[in-house]
């Protein structure tokens, strides 16, 4: 058998790996900002909140949700 995810269709991204995608732009984000706010833990937990809230649509949108 090729390499197939559990979906069943070659190249899409393995489950969940939307929420790791989005936290990881969430947390460069809220780096990017809060130094420049000079309030870095602050905008870091922004910043993750915001990436899990990302990752969570992508994770829906890649299992054809809305």
């Amino acid at each position: 058998m090729d390499n197939e995810t559990e979906s069943g269709s070659a190249g899409r991204n393995a489950k969940g790996t939307g929420i790791g995608i989005g936290v990881a732009l969430g947390l460069a984000l809220g780096t990017a900002v809060g130094i420049a706010a000079d309030n870095l833990a602050l905008w870091l937990a922004v910043g993750v909140a915001v990436g899990i809230a990302i990752g969570a649509g992508f994770d829906a949108r890649d299992r054809g949700h809305r």
